[in-house]
């Protein structure tokens, strides 16, 4: 009646029991902090250039070239349920095609033994600020907003939006230079 695999069994349920309660009670303790933060942005260089894309149609696009200020400390986002932060700035704008056009211009990890400190200055874009279309030039109303989704040890995954956003426009003619 008691033998080896009925007591592992017993004991093996016990402590999955208690695991899960445990993991539970880490996800309330946390559960209701507010995790926003004040960000600044500031656009030092806003270029457009009208270049070929290399698909089937062979058309010319919008392709943005744009050099970010941004300083925003995250120090006070983690805590002990926070493994890391995934960081991202995105670009949102309204075309002629399109109501709801939103790029990633920029992305980083942090990790909870990280510098959550960032001051960037003429930071460009890790990727590319790309219309499919002409939409880009002499636009007016481009949004840089920052986000990020918290990894916790356990728990929900909330997406949080930056307290802090910058508009700003693009020029009305293309630049013939190379950026």
């Amino acid at each position: 009646m008691h033998t080896v695999f009925t007591r592992s069994n017993a004991i093996l349920a016990y402590a999955l029991s208690v695991g899960g309660a445990l993991t539970f009670c880490c996800f309330l303790s946390t559960v209701f902090i507010d995790y926003r933060a004040n960000a600044t942005f500031n656009t030092a260089k806003v270029l457009v250039k009208n270049v070929p894309d290399y698909s089937a149609a062979r058309e010319k696009n919008d392709m943005g070239y744009v050099t970010i200020d941004l300083q925003t400390d995250l120090t006070s986002l983690f805590n002990w349920n926070v493994k890391q932060l995934f960081l991202y700035l995105t670009a949102e704008y309204q075309t002629e095609t399109n109501d709801f056009n939103q790029i990633v211009l920029w992305d980083k990890i942090v990790l909870r033994e990280d510098k959550a400190v960032f001051d960037f200055k003429n930071m460009n874009t890790k990727y590319y600020f790309w219309d499919d279309g002409n939409g880009l030039r002499g636009n007016k109303n481009v949004t840089l907003t920052l986000s990020w989704n918290i990894i916790p040890n356990a728990g929900l995954l909330p997406c949080v939006n930056a307290i802090g956003s910058h508009t700003f426009a693009f020029p009305s003619e293309y630049t013939s230079m190379r950026v």
